[in-house]
């Protein structure tokens, strides 16, 4: 395992409300945060943006690798797992700023040829304190061969106290994607997702269903002081999937009873 010796990466913004509004909206929830309020764990996510020209991002959308995320040669890019300390609450419409130093990278070789690690640390501060720490791990791979067999999904629990059914849309994903300006192109490009990368369609966000899990705990359990996840198998937007809860644990069923996302409050 390497450490990345670059400089932090440093940026700022305003947490405003109308964002956070355009996506309880999204969400099918009513509006109505407005200035002074607790921003919705989470939602931080929709600020921070990173925005590169064209020349600077790569065939997938994303900004091209080499900077704070090391170039390991391998062109996929997932988000396979994060965690998250709330520390104090982020206020709306005050300034914040977010920290983020790549914490390790690692390539080693895996059943389905090699892998690409990378943890990303994101510290968020507001009026001086530390608020929020997320640590973002991401893999990439290479292209997926057309004649490799697709890895096979575990098999989720069935035995939740909650569960609530929630559907997905092609407009739902275009508007998360452009909320938390994620170009990720598995996410609103079928053509892509499914000749390119693979994909049955397009591909449901992991932080997305992340943070309807995460809603879910704190409607039942109260407000978290910490969050944990991990994606097991992706979910196709024309699929209609099983958010559950047991005690604190938290996962994503598919329609057919794969696990594609495992969680803990």
């Amino acid at each position: 395992m390497q450490s990345d010796q670059s400089p932090a990466q440093r940026q700022s913004d305003v947490m405003d409300p109308a964002r956070a509004n355009a996506f309880r909206v999204a969400l099918g929830e009513g509006a109505g945060i407005g200035a002074g309020d607790a921003l919705p764990p989470f939602f931080h996510q929709l600020y921070f943006w990173s925005p590169e020209p064209p020349a600077n991002l790569g065939r997938d959308g994303h900004p091209q690798v080499g900077g704070l995320i090391p170039d390991m040669g391998l062109p996929r890019r997932m988000w396979a797992a994060g965690r998250l300390a709330f520390h104090a609450p982020l206020k709306v419409g005050a300034p914040a700023e977010r920290v983020t130093v790549c914490e390790n990278h690692q390539r080693k070789e895996g059943r389905s040829g090699p892998l690409g690690f990378v943890t990303l640390r994101h510290e968020m501060h507001q009026e001086g304190r530390l608020c929020v720490t997320e640590w973002q791990d991401l893999v990439y791979r290479e292209d997926p061969s057309p004649h490799a067999p697709k890895p096979k999904a575990p098999v989720a629990r069935t035995d939740e106290s909650h569960c609530e059914a929630v559907s997905f849309s092609s407009t739902l994903l275009f508007r998360y994607s452009a909320l938390t300006f994620n170009g990720h192109r598995i996410h609103y490009d079928l053509d892509y997702a499914r000749d390119v990368e693979g994909y049955g369609g397009l591909v449901v966000h992991g932080p997305l269903l992340a943070q309807l899990l995460l809603l879910m705990a704190e409607r039942h359990l109260g407000p978290l002081r910490t969050f944990e996840f991990r994606a097991t198998a992706p979910l196709m937007h024309y699929e209609t999937a099983q958010l559950c809860l047991q005690d604190r644990e938290l996962w994503v069923r598919g329609p057919d009873g794969r696990q594609c996302m495992t969680a803990r409050a």
